[in-house]
């Protein structure tokens, strides 16, 4: 299947996100790059409520260090909708509990997309959930 524009970001943001240490993101990132498409990922947990704001925060600073976005007001502005977008497809299954995992940002032009894949619950108790949220971002 040939993916094209927010379809296939949305799946890199995925792989970055399911990606297990620093070396297999800085392989990925380097292949990725190899095809045109800017990525980053970066680590995330604690109580839910209390990191929503954290986890905006480090993806938009994430996505910044890496290159995958400049330091304007709009395009910080689509990383920090993207990512609350996901975080609220996972906000249900989330609240009250503590999470852990990571965030993947991929951007290929104007899609950019960002996926949550995280463990959430109480204790050994874990269950899983994704979130993915996809922004346009006007190219001059």
């Amino acid at each position: 299947m040939n993916l094209i524009g927010s379809r296939k970001v949305s799946k890199v943001a995925l792989v970055m996100a399911l990606s297990e240490s620093r070396e297999e993101e800085r392989a990925l990132k380097a292949d990725f790059a190899k095809t045109g498409i800017s990525t980053a990922a970066v680590d995330c947990g604690g109580e839910f409520s209390a990191s929503v704001s954290k986890i905006i925060e480090r993806a938009v600073v994430a996505a910044k260090r890496e290159g995958v976005i400049r330091e304007t007001f709009a395009e910080e502005g689509a990383v920090a909708g993207a990512v609350h977008e996901a975080l609220t497809q996972v906000t249900g299954k989330a609240i009250g509990l503590n999470i852990g995992g990571k965030i993947g940002i991929a951007r290929e032009g104007e899609n950019l997309a960002v996926a949550l894949f995280l463990g959430v619950g109480l204790l050994h108790l874990d269950e899983v959930a994704v979130g993915l949220g996809h922004r346009v971002i006007g190219t001059c």
